[in-house]
Order: C-alpha cells, then structure tokens, then sequence
C-alpha cells in the first residue's frame, strides 16, 4: 500500500514538474528562433536553428541597464518594507494603544485599494517632489504598495512569539529597541523571507507604476524595456521571449538557494505547540 502510495505521489510530482516547467522550456525555445521562423512555424516546434543571437541585441539594445535599474529600485524597497513593516506590525501587535485596532485596520483596508486607483494622485505628488523620472520615485510607490501585506504577515508571526521571551529580556534590562533587534527579529526570519521574497517578485514584474511616472529611456525598469522590444507594426517575439528568459533567471536562483527559507516562512505559525 505504502508503494503504492509513493507511485502516486511521484506520478503527481512528475505532472506537476511539466506543468510548472514546460512555460519555462516554450518561452526558452521561442527566444532561440528567428523572427519569420517563428510566424512560418509552428509554435511548438522545435527551432530549426538556435539563434543565440537573439540574446546579444537584447543585450545592445540596454537590457544590462533595465537589469541594473530594476536590481536598484527593488532592492532599496523590499529593504525599507523589510524594516518598516517589522517595525509597524511589532507595534501593533505588542503595544496596546488608543485606536491600535482602528490603525490595524486602516493598514488592512490598504490591500484592498486597487493600483490603478492610485496613479494620479501618486503621479501629482511625484511632480510636485521633483521626483518624476527618476528611480528614487519608484520607491516611495512601492513601499506604499507592499506595506499592508507586509503588515499582515508580520503581525501574524510576531503574535505567535511567547511574551515569555520579551519579559526575561526586559528583566536583563533590554529597552523596547534592543527586544525588536536581538528578540525580535531573529525569531520571524521565516517571515521576513517570505515578505523579501513576495515583494521582489512583485515589484520585479511592476510596470503600471513604472510607465507612468518613468519617461526617459535611461531610467526604464525591465519590464518596460521588454516593453519597448516592438516596432511599428507589431512585437518581435523572439527577442521578448529572450528577455524573459533573462529577467525571470533572477529571480529562479534566489528560489534555488532560499526554498528552504521561503518553505518555512510559508508555514511557520500554522502549527501551535
């Protein structure tokens, strides 16, 4: 019974591989053929003949400085999301104040605000910072952005700490600072992996934001520069598919080295005990 039992799960697991794996393999595939190849063939065959090129004019045409300015912009936000939201979500979760609920709830009621919603007055007060066209204006957005989810995972996870721990180290003397450095934040590093790692690959992806307050073609993010692979009378596929092969690699290795983290981040507090 038991071999039958792991037949299936293998059988699953295997199913589940082409399911999650064949996107990446078409999307590779598509970015070695050429241009009239790919609108003369079908699409699920095989190239006839690997256009490795198509990499080196995603390269000339400046994908390194959508990469670099992407790295930029999403590594300074997840960062300050990191720190601020642990921050805001030990308050709320540790400290009992007037109106803390109401501010917990004002933090949830962010994630049901849709985007697009935003773009005006965010677009206004960029103008009026002098921020427009420029990296350091992305970053406020996107804080603003990823803040109540964040929020709503931290809380979760530092409710889950003992207060048992927090009293002994306020016995050793330790002030509310030194209890969310050496407290703290060690103990809901599965959480903040997940936050680092949701974030990054959500603003890794951004480009409604990214359209609207970028304009020169210096300061474009990735997906604005895949963007920008089109002519006058349509897309060149190959070099998008390129692009994405290329853009997604990030983000592939992190999983590759940090699934374990991002495993337990994802469960850790579901079980009590």
């Amino acid at each position: 019974m038991r071999t039958v039992q792991n037949t299936v799960k293998y059988i699953l697991a295997l199913f589940w591989l082409f399911v999650t794996g064949f996107p990446l393999f078409f999307i590779f595939m598509s970015s070695l053929k050429g241009m009239m190849e790919y609108f003369t063939s079908s699409v699920w065959a095989l190239p006839e003949e690997f256009q490795f090129g198509n990499y080196l004019q995603v390269f000339q045409a400046g994908f390194h400085k959508y990469f670099f300015n992407s790295l930029i912009v999403t590594s300074i936000a997840v960062f300050i999301v990191a720190i601020s939201a642990s921050m805001a979500a030990n308050a709320i979760a540790r400290f009992r104040f007037r109106y803390s609920n109401l501010v917990y709830s004002l933090f949830l009621a962010g994630m049901m605000i849709p985007m697009h919603i935003t773009l005006i007055p965010v677009y206004n007060m960029t103008r009026q910072l002098g921020l427009y066209d420029s990296l350091a204006g992305l970053i406020g957005p996107y804080v603003s952005y990823s803040l109540p989810v964040s929020i709503f995972i931290f809380v979760g996870f530092i409710k889950e700490i003992p207060i048992e721990l927090e009293e002994a180290a306020v016995v050793d003397g330790a002030n509310r600072y030194q209890i969310y450095w050496h407290v703290i934040l060690p103990v809901i590093k599965p959480a903040i992996s997940t936050v680092v790692i949701y974030n990054m690959v959500m603003l890794w992806n951004e480009f409604v934001y990214a359209l609207v307050l970028l304009s020169s073609p210096s300061k474009w993010i990735l997906t604005l520069g895949l963007w920008n692979f089109r002519g006058e009378y349509g897309i060149h596929i190959p070099l998008v598919m390129a692009g994405l092969v290329l853009s997604v690699l990030p983000l592939i290795i992190a999983y590759v080295f940090f699934h374990e983290q991002i495993i337990k981040g994802m469960t850790a507090g579901s079980v009590k005990g």
